[in-house]
């Protein structure tokens, strides 16, 4: 095995703390404004890496990452619902108001399917939790969609870094391939809803300006009567 490895694994704690951890870290990344600085997904994809080679069972780890993951979003809901317009205000999510901006056209397109697909695209996996709080989106769909979405995320990012083995920093590529996939997907449906958006407002800005026109036009005076015949 090879000595930074085994650094590694002297240095990581062990057991339940280990797994405490793991849990923390994609609870973290869940979160509308750690998660930006959270690299959750890469972390646990590399803990499946390093439980092929003895630290901690694959098992364990799937299950607290999918915990930590289903527990953050719920949480990022929660904040949402109860305090968004505060946090929306806060200094670090007013530098990502583009990313937001981007978030709500994502979450208004697609509504609860959104909380799905956001859980594979790292930039707005904390923020369309958010965003459906803020919209009081159901609890009981939100709940249901980020269960789904949590345990195959659990699933799959372990069980690649597990499965690769050595070549685990080629599973890091394809896994990121597949999240700049759904990121362009993303970046496609909000264009095409901003779009649609700006299309309607300037429908709607021509109708009540036709509308107002139609109100203020000049009236042609009234026709005179005949005149009356003395003879």
């Amino acid at each position: 095995m090879e000595n930074w490895l085994i650094n590694l694994f002297d240095w990581l704690p062990d057991g339940w703390r280990y797994c405490l951890l793991l849990g923390l870290v994609a609870f973290f990344e869940s979160l509308p404004a750690v998660g930006l600085l959270v690299p959750g997904s890469t972390l646990i994809l590399f803990a499946g890496f390093l439980a092929l080679h003895g630290k901690g069972a694959i098992a364990a780890v799937i299950v607290c990452s999918a915990i930590g993951a289903i527990l953050g979003d719920l949480c990022s809901y929660w904040l949402g619902a109860r305090s968004g317009v505060a946090l929306l205000q806060s200094p670090l999510l007013r530098r990502r108001l583009e990313l937001v901006r981007q978030a709500e056209l994502f979450f208004s397109a697609h509504g609860g399917k959104s909380v799905f697909f956001a859980r594979f695209v790292g930039p707005v996996r904390g923020l369309v939790p958010f965003i459906a709080g803020c919209t009081q989106m159901r609890p009981g769909l939100m709940t249901g969609y980020v269960l789904i979405s949590g345990v195959l995320w659990g699933l799959a990012y372990p069980g690649l870094g597990y499965l690769a083995g050595a070549s685990w920093q080629r599973v890091e590529l394809w896994s990121g391939r597949f999240s700049l996939l759904i990121g362009l997907l993303l970046a496609v449906t909000v264009l095409a809803v901003w779009g649609r958006r700006k299309l309607a407002k300037r429908r709607e800005r021509g109708g009540r300006k036709a509308l107002h026109g139609g109100k203020n036009s000049p009236k042609m005076p009234a026709a005179e009567p005949p005149a009356k015949d003395d003879r």
